[in-house]
């Protein structure tokens, strides 16, 4: 979420070389993701192998295929909208408002603040309130915000775009954590087909996205993309994990 700052405030001023000075932070990255996975190898093995053991899934296979398919269709539904905002909000501000690019890039900054923040906070709330009370939030929560997104002035669309950065971006943990519990055992699984289809359909509908505006404007794309957490609706047909763990347990 920084990374509108350093344009603001680095690159703009100071061109694009300069951005040569943060592969530093990238290379301290590495590192510290090697000593994780040498962690990982000794120890998060052993315990998720005694969790996979100790828990057993007795949700009807029906039900899990259709509770899958509509957590990817929540993930397409987020995944697209956040790119919409991600890769084409600056272009939005300056066609629409008439901004500077440092002005933009400020206000990109808020949304993926916000949106940094929604993440972190949707994990314990969803341990708290249960993972399907904070998916219907993020659904029901959200959609207002983005519907009145695309008919906001300057000062509106910066101040929808906190809570719309907060509530969609708190679904995510708590689609994964459902899907978890669904699935016990199979933590690495769940984790790389949500983690790997949520950057894979943001990235494609990034592209698809852009190839719209360039041939309608990207205003009709941000009128269009505000319906997009309406998918959402789907979730009335998840099922409850609770019910099965319960079965488990038993």
């Amino acid at each position: 979420s920084a990374g509108p700052l350093l344009a603001a405030f680095v690159v703009l001023p100071h061109g694009q070389s300069s951005v040569a000075w943060f592969s530093l932070a990238a290379l301290l990255g590495i590192v510290l993701l090697i000593n994780v996975g040498h962690w990982y190898k000794t120890h998060g093995v052993t315990r998720l192998a005694h969790a996979a053991g100790s828990q057993a899934s007795r949700a009807p296979r029906g039900h899990v295929v259709l509770a899958i398919s509509v957590l990817l269709a929540l993930v397409f539904s987020k995944y697209v909208y956040l790119a919409s905002l991600t890769s084409y909000y600056t272009f939005y501000l300056i066609d629409h408002f008439h901004v500077s690019v440092r002005h933009a890039q400020l206000q990109l900054f808020v949304f993926l603040a916000a949106a940094a923040a929604g993440g972190m906070i949707g994990g314990p709330l969803g341990d708290r309130l249960g993972s399907k009370y904070i998916i219907w939030a993020s659904i029901l929560g959200v959609l207002p915000f983005t519907l009145l997104l695309p008919h906001a002035n300057l000062f509106w669309t910066a101040m929808l775009t906190v809570p719309i950065g907060l509530i969609i971006a708190s679904a995510f943990p708590a689609i994964v954590v459902y899907a978890q519990d669904l699935l016990p055992g199979r933590t690495g699984m769940v984790a790389g087909l949500f983690f790997g289809l949520a950057f894979g359909m943001g990235s494609v509908g990034a592209a698809v996205l852009g190839k719209l505006a360039d041939h309608v404007g990207i205003d009709f794309v941000y009128a269009l993309c505000a319906f997009l957490p309406l998918i959402g609706l789907l979730a009335a047909f998840l099922p409850d994990v609770q019910k099965y763990q319960g079965r488990a347990a038993a």
